[in-house]
């Protein structure tokens, strides 16, 4: 039977774990019929996954957090890097949120234009697909 036998820091341990949201996200986003496409690299473009329906792409960036309160505010972490949406996982407990991208440096969690989602397929694609993008990139 495999057993893992190399020790995980406390970092690369985070590492993995918001690896797997990208990972459950694409999972997700292909069981909807989409296309999902990883860059080979995303340092200076913050895209994590390339959602496709053929005619149309979204660039979508995962993040995971710590906190429970989803009337918390979350910071912009991608001004000027032309992402659509924003795929936030609460990572002790079963809900997340799929948020257009905004240009302000914060935002409420739980913003009326933010689709709330459970940790399963059809409550994630019911918020991706009812999540609207505006046209100025801010809601």
């Amino acid at each position: 039977m495999p057993k893992r036998t190399t020790g995980l820091t406390d970092a690369h341990a985070r590492l993995h774990k918001n690896h797997s949201y990208e990972l459950l996200v694409a999972t997700w986003l292909m069981n909807g019929g989409w296309q999902v496409f990883a860059p080979l690299l995303d340092a200076t473009h913050a895209v994590d996954l390339i959602a496709s329906d053929g005619p149309k792409s979204y660039r979508l960036q995962i993040k995971s957090l710590e906190s429970q309160d989803e009337n918390r505010h979350v910071p912009n972490m991608w001004k000027d890097k032309h992402i659509d949406f924003v795929i936030y996982f609460a990572q002790r407990s079963n809900w997340g949120y799929v948020c257009p991208a905004f240009s302000s440096n914060q935002k409420r969690l739980d913003d009326a234009a933010h689709k709330r989602f459970l940790h399963n397929p059809k409550s994630f694609l019911v918020a991706f697909h009812t999540c609207e993008r505006s046209a100025s990139g801010d809601t």
